[in-house]
């Protein structure tokens, strides 16, 4: 008999199964299409940080979870032998004209008071070097918090770490247990179905995957483009956001513009050839923020979804959280965070 039953093999599924897991619960993984079969199995993976200011308890939740993401990736690869492909090498922006150099600046301090000792926002002078994006102001945003993780291999990785404690994904099996649903989009429509209202909804998104070789180095964001240097000697570009689409799974002249601004804005990568092309639905809760809790009139069922751009980023902490609720009784979710919230 088991004591939790996960029901969907994406990143908040298989967080959560591992953080039950360690807590010494007997955990089942079931997704009938596999890990990582959703927005999961993307390319991109940028766990960046909102800006620091106008503070709210997403943000601080965020925070906390992006400063636990070094220990929860080392322990993941490390239980199972895999790679995540977890970096923190921060990022630069440019910053392109005066208006927003002040903004910039005054960021810097409120970084100083709201990550206090464990990160930095700092207004630098670009080099010229040729990891750096263009600035019409010759200055740039360095940011110490923001990391990178890649999202195939991070899913892997945990599908080993569970594998090796005994716990594999199955595509079939019933409830045991508290039951999680962390089933993207498909649990999204679910829910909409049963209310009067939207819940939330699928946002597709469209990134490339470049060969070119420039890990270790700082993601950069730039034209509004995320720009990462996975540790594979890959780079992925990345995203659109489209609420409306024929074909979730088809890439088209909308990610040409995409690659066409990281080009620009980061002429080293004017001629690096392009090695794959991505497009997934991205679940996106009503509020924007994961929802998380108990399935309202469902009980012993409960729900993690809503990670749309931030689901890798938030991870570590939305794991916990949710953890500290089905095992312990334990309510920590912030508020905004709430299922009740999305109603």
């Amino acid at each position: 008999m088991h004591d939790i039953t996960i029901r969907g093999a994406g990143i908040f599924g298989l967080s959560i199964a591992w953080a039950c897991l360690r807590r010494g619960a007997k955990v089942q993984v079931i997704d009938p299409n596999g890990p990582a079969a959703g927005s999961s199995g993307g390319i991109v993976g940028a766990l960046a940080p909102h800006v620091p200011e106008n503070w709210n308890p997403k943000k601080a939740f965020q925070l906390e979870s992006l400063l636990m993401a070094s220990t929860f990736w080392r322990e993941v690869d490390a239980a199972g032998g895999g790679e995540s492909g977890y970096a923190r090498h921060g990022r630069l922006q440019p910053i392109p004209d005066p208006h927003l150099l002040e903004l910039a600046q005054a960021r810097a301090g409120t970084a100083k008071a709201l990550w206090q000792d464990h990160a930095t926002w700092q207004v630098i002078p670009a080099t010229g070097a040729a990891w750096e994006p263009a600035s019409p102001t010759g200055l740039l945003i360095r940011d110490t918090l923001s990391a990178l993780v890649h999202p195939r291999k991070g899913c892997a990785s945990l599908v080993r770490a569970l594998a090796a404690h005994g716990v594999p994904v199955t595509t079939e099996g019933a409830d045991e247990g508290s039951t999680l649903w962390a089933t993207g989009v498909a649990g999204l429509e679910t829910m909409n179905a049963a209310h009067h209202r939207v819940i939330g909804a699928g946002v597709k998104g469209q990134a490339a995957l470049l060969q070119h070789d420039a890990k270790g180095a700082p993601q950069l964001f730039a034209g509004g483009v995320h720009i990462i240097p996975h540790q594979d000697g890959t780079v992925a570009i990345g995203s659109t956001s489209e609420r409306d689409y024929d074909d979730p799974d088809r890439t088209d002249a909308q990610l040409d513009e995409v690659i066409g601004r990281a080009r620009a804005a980061v002429p080293v990568l004017a001629d690096a050839p392009v090695i794959a092309r991505w497009a997934g639905v991205r679940p996106r809760a009503r509020s924007r923020a994961p929802m998380l809790g108990p399935w309202p009139d469902r009980p012993g069922h409960f729900i993690a979804n809503g990670g749309f751009k931030i689901g890798f980023g938030m991870a570590p902490k939305v794991a916990e959280v949710m953890a500290d609720l089905m095992l312990e009784g334990v309510d920590a979710i912030p508020d905004g965070f709430r299922v009740a919230d999305n109603l």
